[in-house]
């Protein structure tokens, strides 16, 4: 699981300056090779250069709130300001996926909607190429841009709790370890992924799974609100409000469509539940020989067990493991709801009875040699696998790049199938039994050319891997893109996709909002 940033902490990004890396920013030519194929994979993507830049950009105060569009034909920047000759720019340009790296124009974190604004406004008036970034964990690079504006809302962190309506507001740029600890304190809980560091509105507004999934359904579902600063008249923007009063088909979309096709949401109202306590269960069989047992055992239970019961699987060379919460319910409970698979093999078991809150702190200790460079493919999955299918995942994870390379599953089921929420959503993946990845891992962080020796077998490995298990998968998860898959529209978004374009066509006429798989208007 990956790590995150502590509860309290804001990324403000200190003054040391990597020197190295800002030289070789204003010496284009300079660039290692892998830079230079990077640059050139972006020169099709509406990457545009504005000389004004070097010599600054303007930055006033942050206006008033917003309440409309703004149309001044003197738009300025306003937030926190990065350019390429800032000290902090190597750092507010880097992802969390190193294999991606892009060298925009200009960062603005925002500090407030109006700077959101201040940026979507200056971007249209100078034609340049804008790309809206949270939680920094696209996971193909995609909420960068070389020669563009980054419109950042990770600072927007403002938490609001209605304890009595059993609702949260909170800012944009709250990543899912805050949340879920913000909420914890309320004795709330709504569901969120495994991975505290990732953004929680990235996550929510492209569906949003993990170990409360059966129990609460996706995070999408528990979406009743949101202000998103969208595209106005012919080169402005403004705030909208989306609820189930107002722009009800926009929030539709927003529920599992809404990473970057839209506008820019800068904060979301959730429906919150209480949460008093949990089981955390987790399991772990050396080597490969339990595979097959394992793994048919889990996905013929999994999806069917008691509502309250989430688990996942991570496949590893060294390893298999296996990740439960049981909400509401005792050691003992759990481990009988988990029997099928825990009685195959001879698995190491341990059981943590607590707060959500407390739990889900428990596995975000960040790892100090994480692999820098991730590969990914996403697949959903309405059948059981047959035998076939499990021993591909076994000869594929036995042959894998890294031991962090994994094959990963989480059931689906319960609240899933059975909870959509008043208005609806875009997510179409309600009859998953459950979703899986293969996903490798590789390269030291900090080193540009860490990764270079392995990644071809990385990225051979994962396209062999995911091609090899198609027969048995449907479908495919907006927030994990498989690039270069045919009819991505369908597999994301299914019979839901023409009318997502309909709604781009009414609130982004112009495809202001666009990159590699994004929703085009309906012409």
């Amino acid at each position: 699981m990956r790590g995150a940033l502590p509860v309290t902490e804001v990324d403000r990004l200190g003054p040391k300056a990597d020197g190295q890396l800002i030289e070789r920013i204003r010496n284009m030519h300079d660039l290692s090779r892998r830079h230079l194929l990077k640059a050139t994979a972006a020169a099709g993507v509406g990457a545009v250069a504005f000389p004004g830049i070097a010599a600054g950009v303007p930055g006033s105060s942050s206006g008033s709130s917003v309440s409309g569009s703004v149309k001044s034909r003197s738009a300025e920047l306003t937030g926190r300001i990065v350019r390429p000759e800032d000290p902090g720019y190597a750092k507010a340009s880097l992802g969390w996926d190193e294999l991606f790296v892009h060298y925009p124009l200009v960062l603005v974190f925002a500090q407030e909607a109006q700077d959101v604004v201040n940026a979507l406004t200056w971007a249209r008036q100078n034609d340049v190429a804008l790309r809206v970034r949270s939680g920094r964990h696209s996971l193909e690079g995609w909420s960068n841009v070389d020669n563009g504006i980054v419109i950042d809302v990770s600072e927007l962190k403002s938490v609001r709790i209605d304890t009595a309506s059993r609702t949260a507001t909170v800012g944009a740029g709250l990543n899912q370890l805050e949340a879920v600890t913000a909420l914890g304190k309320k004795g709330l809980a709504a569901p969120t992924g495994t991975e505290g560091s990732v953004g929680l509105s990235g996550a929510t507004l492209g569906g949003g799974f993990g170990l409360l999934t059966r129990y609460l359904g996706m995070a999408c579902d528990h979406l009743t609100a949101a202000e998103i600063v969208v595209a106005s008249g012919a080169d402005g923007a403004g705030a909208i409000k989306v609820d189930l009063q107002d722009n009800l088909d926009l929030l539709w979309a927003l529920r599992g469509a809404g990473n970057g096709n839209f506008g820019i949401v800068t904060s979301l109202t959730y429906k919150v539940t209480p949460l008093t306590s949990v089981a955390y269960v987790q399991a772990t069989w050396k080597g490969l020989n339990d595979l097959y047992g394992v793994f048919d055992a889990w996905q013929r239970t999994a999806p069917f067990a008691d509502n309250r019961l989430t688990s996942q699987l991570e496949i590893h060379k060294p390893q298999i493991m296996l990740f439960a919460v049981l909400a509401n319910g005792s050691e003992a409970e759990a481990k009988e709801l988990l029997a099928p698979t825990l009685s195959v093999g001879r698995p190491d078991v341990s059981v943590q009875v607590g707060s959500w809150r407390d739990i889900y702190a428990g596995f975000q200790i960040p790892s100090t040699n994480e692999p820098a460079n991730w590969k990914f493919n996403s697949q959903f999955i309405t059948e059981p696998f047959p035998d076939k299918a499990i021993s591909l995942i076994g000869s594929f994870v036995q042959d894998a790049p890294s031991d962090d390379s994994n094959y990963f599953t989480n059931a689906f089921g319960g609240a899933v199938k059975t909870s959509e929420p008043t208005g609806g959503t875009a997510f179409p993946h309600r009859d998953a039994l459950f979703y899986a990845e293969p996903g490798a891992g590789w390269g030291t962080r900090g080193n540009e050319e860490s990764g270079e020796p392995t990644t071809p077998k990385a990225q051979a490995w994962i396209a062999e891997f995911s091609q090899a298990l198609r027969p048995y998968v449907n479908g495919a998860y907006v927030n994990v893109p498989n690039v270069g898959m045919q009819d991505w529209e369908t597999a994301y978004w299914g019979y839901n996709f023409d009318r997502l374009r309909k709604i781009k066509a009414k609130y982004d006429p112009h495809n202001v909002f666009q990159y590699e798989q994004s929703i085009p208007p309906w012409c």
